[in-house]
């Protein structure tokens, strides 16, 4: 033992039960600065990382997960020092939910027993579309979340899935994703919010404050700029200028930083203009700390350190890519220890990284767990699921039910709100069709996701993301078909099914199953067609991470499937279980009805066949818009005049249905705007308000959207931006009141000279049912000096809705 390490083991010694760290009525603060200063630069440094685990299904200790990516680690040589983080204890490999708990906390007691100061590890999992472990809840993907344009229901699912990661002792959540989509040809489309960064902003915020409420550490992804990359390629590089980056990929960020109450943010893969996220001093350090105030940790996104030397070339060793990343305000290296153990202790005694980044990251890890009672005096590894449990492994096994019914009740209301109608002739919804009014006779269910238990998931969702890789263990979850979900919902009906084709195509003649699904459908009173995605990784699906698409054709032959189907006459309603927007071609006119889901999760069927039979009315409304053609693309709704139609080049890019877009079973009249001022000063606000009347004879919920249109700026300015939206449920013939008030602030844009300002002039303030529908449009003018903003900013528009009855 050295000098060093002998004077800071007696001096733990000294202070006994009186350490200052370990009293949980200290500010965390002060806790941390305390045990710092009794650690040894390799104690502080194993604060740092994390190590990628698999929980044991016997319930026994953890054991390292051996990664492709790098060499196994020894944790006996590891211990001694302390772990920062445990990696997907729960998300590795099946493992029965009370033996993996008890499987983690007995490795805990390990860590803190290893290590002289007995600190634990922090743990964390994958949460972005629920749980992702064996057994959890398969909620639906967060293009799902954006869709039912619902923030306070998704609050409530986050809280749910907290719930359900603490239960079991994890502490951390790697969600929500804030990427805003810049070119829906990107894989990862399926696990972002949408494409508009008001609309990313507040569900994902809505999103950390459920999470953080049940004490899990939410983390921010990716920060920044991660789906902007070239031709929607997975870690190409980023080309995008200062006021895309400004007012479009970091406002959602900021929203949440301030707003959430988040404690963690992961930075993005990719580089911008040359600089990684992870080598970005002006991004993590002056940005999100210096500007916004961040207090939490900087996560690394997985390997993301390392690929600083091997994929960047912006370090020629893995100290120095472990000397950068501190540098620019990276605190912890995922999921396992490579550039943070030995080069840069290494790198620390060459005197090329300073021990003061050592501290300053450690200091933020020691706070956090802080924060999570992970260094107070009576710390217990016992997590609530498994408080009073018999460690007997055949009492344990199957104690703890990670799917509850109340929990598939809320994925259930999720997947509800989140299918969005496109189109209707009227067929929907089927009852009342028939001869009984049930619906028809005889159904053809045609289509590659037809029968397919895991087409509702998500590339994160545990069957998907796991559960691939071990065929053999059960899904762990119920996972219904769209067939069986059809023939529970109408169970007077004949289902009839064929497949026609394969997602992809597949092998070999990828049309051969053409003709008998058009004898089906021939011979039916409706033909579903049920298309879309297969989600995976790296290439293994046609949606997910690595898995990009050339263009925004459906995969394989299914757009030659549909239009086969079309033409036998027999009228058809498609539906889509997808994790991007397809093109339809000629079924965005000529098909009955279609319908559109974003991998809806484990009760994602049910939910289809209900809005399909009409017992649940649609209300979802699209996050990102639907191509008219394949091939137009990048393009979004945000682009500017010449980013349209226009005479100067032969693409149109005018989506067959448009951000915000989505029918519902009944129809809504708009009428009395009323403008309260049409003048305010640029540091002034606008309100609002009109009149929403249900004019039909159903129930249902109309979406007002709130888009700024600034028709002449100093830069180039999109068409229109989403300002405010509110959801607004009606019961046949009842009206309510809708007011908003709009700060002069949600007029601001990224100036000139890069700083954000509002600028004096005319603009319109466009009440609409989506970004292609505007129904009401007051002219208002903004007067005064041009005004500079920062992040004090006001960032929401404030609505009201007061119900009326009409008489």
């Amino acid at each position: 033992m050295t000098d060093h390490v002998a004077a800071q083991t007696q001096k733990t010694a000294d202070a006994g039960n009186n350490q200052l760290w370990r009293d949980p009525a200290r500010d965390p603060a002060e806790r941390a600065d305390a045990l710092l200063a009794e650690m040894t630069p390799a104690e502080k440094i194993a604060q740092l990382y994390g190590v990628w685990v698999g929980a044991s299904d016997e319930g026994g200790e953890v054991a390292p997960h051996q990664h492709e990516m790098e060499a196994p680690v020894d944790l006996d040589e590891l211990l001694p020092q302390g772990i920062g983080q445990l990696t997907r204890p729960f998300g590795t490999a099946p493992v029965d939910p009370a033996l993996g708990a008890l499987s983690l906390l007995r490795t805990q007691r390990r860590i803190a027993s290893a290590n002289r100061f007995g600190i634990p590890a922090l743990a964390h999992e994958e949460c972005l579309a629920g749980f992702a472990a064996w057994g959890a809840t398969a909620y639906p993907v967060p293009l799902s979340w954006g869709a039912t344009f619902d923030p306070g229901l998704v609050r409530e699912m986050a809280a749910a899935i907290g719930r359900d990661l603490r239960a079991v002792g994890v502490h951390q959540g790697l969600a929500p994703v804030l990427d805003v989509v810049r070119d829906a040809r990107w894989g990862r489309v399926e696990e972002t919010i949408g494409e508009d960064p008001y609309l990313v902003g507040t569900i994902a915020t809505a999103y950390v404050q459920g999470l953080e409420s049940a004490g899990v550490v939410a983390t921010l992804k990716h920060f920044a700029g991660y789906s902007a990359s070239r031709a929607g390629r997975n870690l190409a590089p980023v080309g995008m200028g200062v006021r895309e980056r400004a007012d479009v990929i970091l406002p959602p960020f900021e929203m949440a930083v301030r707003d959430s109450g988040v404690r963690s943010i992961m930075h993005a893969y990719t580089d911008t203009d040359g600089v990684p996220s992870a080598a970005d001093e002006r991004l993590l350090t002056g940005l999100l700390r210096d500007v916004w105030g961040f207090g939490g940790t900087v996560v690394a996104d997985y390997f993301g350190i390392a690929f600083l030397k091997t994929l960047h070339g912006v370090a020629g060793t893995f100290g120095e890519a472990a000397g950068v990343a501190l540098g620019a305000g990276v605190d912890v290296e995922l999921p396992t220890v490579k550039t943070f153990g030995e080069p840069l202790r290494e790198a620390i005694a060459e005197g090329l990284v300073s021990e003061a980044l050592v501290d300053r990251a450690a200091r933020r890890v020691l706070v956090q767990k802080a924060q999570l009672g992970l260094l107070d005096k009576d710390w217990d590894p016992v997590p609530s699921a498994l408080t009073g449990a018999d460690e007997h492994l055949d009492k344990l096994r199957g104690t703890v039910d990670l799917d509850p019914e109340a929990n598939r009740a809320l994925a259930r209301r999720v997947a509800e709100q989140a299918i969005v109608l496109l189109h209707n002739d009227g067929t929907l919804p089927l009852r009342g069709h028939g001869s009984k009014g049930s619906g028809p006779a005889r159904i053809a269910l045609i289509g590659p996701n037809a029968d397919v238990p895991t087409a509702v998931l998500g590339c994160y969702a545990f069957p998907v993301h796991v559960g691939s890789q071990h065929p053999e263990t059960p899904a762990g979850i119920e996972l219904p078909t769209l067939r069986e979900a059809l023939a529970a919902e109408f169970p007077d009906c004949e289902v009839v099914t064929a497949s026609g084709a394969s997602i992809d195509g597949g092998h070999g003649d990828s049309t051969a199953g053409f003709a008998a699904a058009v004898e089906l459908a021939r011979g039916a009173d409706l033909v579903i067609a049920a298309l879309g995605d297969r989600a995976g990784l790296f290439g293994r699906g046609t949606s997910g991470e690595g898995c990009d698409a050339a263009s925004l054709a459906l995969p394989g032959v299914q757009e030659q499937l549909l239009d086969t189907l079309l033409d036998t006459g027999t009228p058809v309603v498609v539906t889509l279980i997808s994790g991007r927007p397809y093109a339809l071609g000629r079924a965005a006119t000529e098909s009955a009805a279609v319908v559109q889901t974003f991998f809806p999760g484990e009760e994602g069927t049910a939910a289809v066949a209900s809005v399909l039979s009409g017992r649940t009315s649609p209300s979802g409304r699209l996050p990102v818009s639907v191509p008219g053609g394949a091939g137009a693309q990048p393009s979004t709704y945000l682009a500017a005049r010449l980013g349209h139609l226009s005479e100067v080049s032969n693409i149109d890019p005018t989506p067959a249905f448009g951000f915000g877009h989505g029918l519902t079973y009944t129809t809504f009249g708009w009428s009395d705007l009323v403008v309260e001022s049409e003048v305010a000063a640029t540091d002034g606000e606008f309100e609002l308000s009109c009149t929403v009347r249900n004019t039909g004879m159903r129930a249902g919920t109309e979406v007002v959207q709130l888009y700024l249109h600034d028709p002449v700026a100093s830069v180039v300015q999109p068409v229109q931006r989403l300002i405010g939206y509110v959801r607004v449920d009606l019961a046949p013939g009842r009206g309510a009141r809708v007011r908003a008030r709009v700060p002069a602030d949600l007029a601001s844009f990224t100036g000139l000279d890069a700083t954000r300002i509002v600028e004096p002039g005319e603009l319109e303030l466009r009440l609409s049912a989506s970004s292609t529908d505007p129904r009401l449009t007051a002219q208002v003018r903004l007067t005064g000096p041009v005004r500079a903003v920062d992040h004090r900013r006001e960032l929401y528009a404030d609505f009201d809705v007061v119900p009326y009855e009409e008489g």
